[in-house]
């Protein structure tokens, strides 16, 4: 049996996924993890992110690295 994606439970992915994303930002913006995911988390990317309609919690840590640069 698989388990349905909806806001009430979306934030139970999220978390590995923003680390993922932060780990990209903090090496390739020489930061500190912790700075990396302030700023991720202040992104236009993570709003839509925590939004399941968007459904972008589908994409995987690279393409949300890549849509965080797009948006920046």
């Amino acid at each position: 049996m698989r388990a349905e994606i909806t806001q009430q439970n979306l934030y139970l992915i999220l978390a590995g996924k923003v680390a993922a994303v932060a780990a990209f930002i903090a090496e390739s913006e020489n930061i500190s993890p912790l700075d990396a995911l302030t700023k991720f988390y202040a992104s236009n990317t993570y709003r839509r992110l925590e939004r399941e309609e968007t459904k972008l919690w589908h994409y995987g840590p690279v393409a949300l690295y890549e849509e965080y640069l797009i948006s920046a």
